[in-house]
């Protein structure tokens, strides 16, 4: 997908109320955000301590997608401290962190928070907002979803894609401050996927946002 072909799925959104959002097995409602680290740019996907074991290869629940066993198996053997459970609950926090920046405009969030193709896509679509003198009034109801759907290792460089399926409350006001689209009483379905990549053999644990997706419902 091309910068050019997010950008045009996320203006539909604003106008279609259809989210188009630009890292165990867990599932919930209101999953915490992660605590932003000073020194460090990216999105850590929460690593594991050094004296915790790996976590197994294998797929389990809703952890792995069946065909990206092997990705995750030849990440693991390249990092064995990486954690499925913990990378999972770190995109979750990744997932709500990067929309409500996107929500809110807020450009050095998501400047900080993803790589430079996604941060461009993003703030065009949100200076096209402001030039329509619209804001949003978004909020992510559930996360009931977070697996992973694939995973690669090419060199140092591993890249996993993760599927979230969520709810969102999604309301546009206009310059006035009137709902012009949406309803805060109702929370549509979205399905993306996003993809996060990191340098194994960086001493920075931080994988960053470089791609978005919509998926299959």
């Amino acid at each position: 997908m091309t910068v050019g072909i997010v950008l045009l799925a996320m203006i539909a959104l604003f106008v279609g109320l259809r989210l188009y959002a630009v890292l165990g097995q867990r599932t919930g409602h209101e999953q915490r955000p992660l605590t932003r680290p000073e020194a460090t740019p990216g999105v850590e996907a929460a690593p594991a301590k050094a004296d915790a074991p790996a976590t197994a290869a294998e797929p389990t629940g809703l952890a792995f997608d069946q065909g990206a066993a092997a990705g995750v198996r030849a990440i693991i053997a390249a990092d064995p401290g990486f954690d499925v459970a913990r990378f999972l609950e770190g995109a979750q926090g990744a997932y709500r962190m990067v929309l409500e920046a996107f929500w809110k405009g807020d450009r050095e969030e998501l400047a900080y928070l993803s790589a430079p193709q996604v941060r461009d896509a993003f703030e065009a679509a949100i200076a096209a907002r402001e030039a329509a003198g619209q804001t949003l009034d978004n909020r992510l109801v559930a996360i009931e979803r977070a697996s992973i759907d694939a995973a690669r290792l090419d060199g140092k460089d591993a890249e996993i894609e993760v599927r979230f399926d969520a709810f969102v409350v999604a309301v546009t006001r206009n310059a006035e401050g009137e709902v012009v689209a949406g309803s805060l009483s109702d929370a549509i379905p979205t399905n993306d996927i996003w993809t996060f990549r990191r340098d194994l053999k960086s001493q920075d644990p931080n994988w960053l946002l470089v791609e978005t997706d919509e998926a299959g419902a």
